[in-house]
């Protein structure tokens, strides 16, 4: 276009831009342009993170081989650091406090030592998934891969931590008289239930925490709360038995004292069922699906947001 100005010369006007007036949504879906770390769909994360399985193994292995390297005894305090926290467990609540009420001793040892091992799984995994994201920014920020990936290998580590441990817990129920029976091979079930929760808790602290890094000061105080109220060095339904009815089940049916009493229940032969609530199984798996499923579907509603600020 051209028009003649005042002293007779032609000035052209150039022609609008292409792109003139589009906003930067409508410039970026011209050209072609994502956002970077964009979260994909639910399918496609599930699938970027099955393509990366042999990584979140071989991570967690490193870490698990990694945790003790500057200690001299190893990978031994793997298995010390649990059967301590037992003794010490024993000494104040099973001597000085009788929490053992109406349970031998050949009952009682085994029953606290599996309590301490089996929570201390979920207590481990709870922490390490606070830490998850906030505790390893610049892997985040360097890399791009599926975030989950580093919740879902901690959760892991404390699995392969706990099978090293599972040896002790075989030395010290066999050494009060209970031998491996098929109630034992109910100790698979249990601990894929139990990994499978471990594993949503853990995906849920990992987004909280990367949010609010302070959460892991305040952790440690939650999970003993947590500890106290779920069985570890006492029967529920023994200990609770002149108190309302409903503070017993309540108690009873908390994710991590059945996952204890169910492991309880396949290694000790005289905790039988008259000590776990009805419909237990039952009660494990609904736990385990809907922590799984649904801290899985958290964690990945913000994947793009990790890392960032």
């Amino acid at each position: 276009m051209s028009e003649t100005t005042h002293d007779a010369t032609v000035a052209v006007t150039p022609p609008a831009a292409p792109d003139e007036g589009l906003t930067a949504r409508e410039l970026a879906a011209k050209h072609g342009l994502t956002v970077s770390g964009a979260r994909p769909s639910l399918v496609e994360y599930v699938r970027q993170l099955w393509d990366r399985r042999h990584f979140i193994l071989a991570f967690s292995r490193a870490k698990l081989t990694a945790q003790y390297s500057q200690a001299k005894l190893g990978q031994l305090w793997q298995v010390a650091t649990p059967l301590l926290n037992a003794a010490v467990y024993f000494f104040i609540f099973g001597l000085l406090l009788e929490a053992d009420r109406g349970l031998p001793r050949e009952v009682y040892i085994p029953f606290l030592v599996t309590g301490v091992f089996v929570f201390t799984f979920t207590q481990s995994s709870v922490m390490a998934g606070v830490r998850a994201i906030s505790g390893n920014l610049g892997l985040v920020r360097a890399l791009h891969f599926p975030r989950a990936s580093l919740p879902i290998s901690f959760a892991l580590q404390q699995l392969q931590q706990l099978l090293f441990s599972m040896i002790v817990l075989f030395a010290v129920t066999i050494g009060f008289g209970h031998y491996p029976d098929l109630s034992w091979l109910l100790i698979v079930p249990v601990l894929v239930l139990q990994f499978c929760f471990n594993t949503g808790l853990a995906l849920i602290m990992a987004r909280a925490g990367a949010k609010t890094p302070d959460l892991a000061q305040l952790m440690p105080f939650v999970m003993r709360t947590w500890m106290y109220a779920s069985g570890v060095m006492f029967s529920i339904p023994i200990f609770l038995a002149d108190k309302p009815a409903w503070i017993a089940n309540l108690l009873q049916w908390n994710p991590a004292a059945i996952y204890m009493d169910l492991m309880r229940f396949a290694l000790i032969d005289d905790y039988g069922a008259n000590f776990l609530p009805d419909h237990v199984w039952a009660a494990a798996g609904a736990w385990a699906v809907l922590f799984a499923v649904g801290g899985f579907v958290y964690f990945w509603k913000a994947e793009e947001r990790y890392g960032r600020g």
